[in-house]
This record gives structure tokens, C-alpha cells and sequence, in this order.
């Protein structure tokens, strides 16, 4: 068979020997639990939330790897202000207002998936999403946290 892939999503910490891994990796003769375990281990820190995971699986060798990719960047930010949802008319409501250090905070745990080079930029995105989620920042629309960012405002917690 070689090697094959395996996506799913999980719950941070809660995957089981259940659809979709066990009929996937069951036939291999690969120990599904030792694979459960090392994604619920990886995962832990996202509990609460769905979590993309690939397993690649070398049935050959009977071996496997785990690649966990983090939560979507608006799921981070509202488990972290402890809402369930954004509004749905952002730019008008206010789901939630959060203090600049949680934007840091899930920009650093989204970091290698973002595409940018500077964590002020990774920021700047993560702002973005703010945005359109509902999400005030520091009391603030995360429109002017851009022009804050831009202006200098934010310079001491965004150095690396």
C-alpha cells in the first residue's frame, strides 16, 4: 500500500478510534490507538475546538506521523474572549471587545500559518479578522487599531 493520508478534524483532545480514523487506519494493521493518542496529545492545547489533523500513514513500515494544523483564526480568538460566535452584521454589532494582548497571543499561536513576515503584519491580519467577526480591540474598532498599529501605538508589545 505505501504511504497514505488521512485528514480529519477533531476536537482538541477528543479524537477517537471512531469515523473517520478507525476505518481508515484499522485495515492497515497500524495501532489506531496509538494513533488516537498522539493526536489527543498534540491537540490537548485546543480543547474546545475542532482541529484540522493529518495522519500519514507508511504502511510498509507500519509507522505513522501526525500533523496537527492549528484552529481557524476567528475559532482562536473567540474561544480565547469566550464568546461562541462572531456577529453577523460586523460593523454594526459588537460581539465582544478584547484586550490587545489576546490578539498578540492568537497571532502567535496562528504565526506559521499566516503569511507574513513581521509579527506586526501577522497582527495587522489577525486584526482583520476582528473586523469582520465583530470583535472591538482595547475598546476600539479594529479599523482604528490598524491605523494605531501603523502609527506607532502598538510598537512596544509588537517587538520581536
Amino acid at each position: 500500500m505505501g504511504k497514505m493520508e488521512v485528514p480529519c478534524l477533531v476536537e482538541g483532545g477528543k479524537a477517537s478510534g471512531g469515523p473517520p480514523l478507525g476505518p481508515a487506519i484499522g485495515p492497515t494493521g497500524i495501532p489506531i490507538k496509538s494513533v488516537v493518542d498522539m493526536i489527543n496529545n498534540k491537540t490537548k492545547e485546543f480543547k474546545g475546538l475542532k482541529v484540522p489533523v493529518v495522519v500519514i500513514l507508511d504502511t510498509d513500515a507500519k509507522t505513522f506521523e501526525v500533523k496537527v494544523k492549528t484552529p481557524m483564526c476567528s475559532a482562536l480568538l473567540f474561544k480565547e474572549a469566550g464568546v461562541e460566535k462572531g456577529t453577523g452584521k460586523p460593523g454594526s454589532e459588537v460581539t465582544v471587545d478584547i484586550p490587545f494582548d489576546t490578539v498578540i497571543r492568537v497571532t502567535k499561536m496562528k504565526r506559521d500559518s499566516l503569511n507574513a513576515l513581521s509579527l506586526k503584519t501577522a497582527v495587522k491580519i489577525v486584526v482583520g479578522t476582528c473586523q469582520s467577526a465583530g470583535i472591538k480591540i482595547d475598546g476600539k474598532a479594529p479599523k482604528q487599531v490598524q491605523k494605531d498599529i501603523e502609527a506607532g501605538v502598538y510598537d512596544e508589545p509588537l517587538k520581536e
